[in-house]
């Protein structure tokens, strides 16, 4: 798919409108390429209270969304997918979350399996951005 901002704003709202936890899902991309921000829509269509920012520096950011937990990870900064293995993606998915995680790759085996899992790149248009589900 090729999303303008509105489009990728609108399209992670009535993904995360659609979801039922627990679930984990991937995204994976250049910087910039749009992550956090389909977070943040993936958020407010799961009725996430708070906004959801980058959790680059924290690593895991957590939101509520009526009943269900929310999880924001962000693996870009680790060094070494062995990292991974303090993040808590196990009491995660003992609390039947909603499992966001950024740069799932660079966390290895440490992640659990992923749901779905989206790709966003640039496109040519650089108003525009590029998103593929993986199979």
């Amino acid at each position: 798919m090729r999303l303008s901002a509105d489009e990728l704003s609108r399209f992670g709202e009535a993904l995360g409108a659609g979801l039922a936890a627990p679930a984990v899902i991937g995204l994976s991309g250049d910087l910039g390429t749009g992550k956090t921000s389909l977070v943040q829509a993936i958020c407010r269509g799961l009725g996430a209270r708070a906004r959801a920012t980058s959790p680059t520096y924290a690593l895991v950011h957590h939101y509520d969304a009526g009943t269900t937990p929310v999880y924001h990870v962000d693996c870009y900064r680790l060094r070494h997918p062995d990292e991974a293995r303090d993040l808590g993606f196990d009491d995660m998915l003992r609390e039947r979350a909603i499992v966001l995680i950024e740069w799932p790759e660079r966390g290895g085996a440490w992640v659990p399996p992923l749901d779905r899992h989206f790709r966003l790149a640039y496109d040519a248009d650089p108003a525009r951005r590029l998103v593929e589900e993986s199979p």
